[in-house]
């Protein structure tokens, strides 16, 4: 049985103190469910992309992404400004 593992990423990036946005957490089946879970009881959305996973899961966590992913990180950040401001919520993250 060729079952895949769960994985997730989080990623932070504090507008007026980070150069780039960076991997706060990485892992596969309990730590990926533990981040998901984080990420639930914060309120934080979540957006599933198994490719883009693959790429942030081989980061170093607290270490600036590289600028090749740059674009796709900004929109990774854009779905959660709009799924924010949908919902009503004004913290940035």
């Amino acid at each position: 049985m060729n079952e895949k593992r769960k994985k997730a990423v989080a990623l932070s990036y504090e507008q007026n103190m980070d150069d780039a946005p960076k991997v706060t957490a990485s892992g596969k089946g309990f730590i990926a469910d533990e981040i998901i879970e984080r990420a639930i009881e914060h309120n934080i959305p979540i957006l599933e992309d198994p490719s883009l996973v693959e790429l942030l899961g081989e980061l170093d966590i607290n270490k600036k992404i590289p600028e090749e992913l740059f674009q796709v990180v900004s929109e990774v950040f854009a779905f959660i400004y709009r799924t924010d401001k949908q919902t009503g919520k004004e913290k940035s993250r």
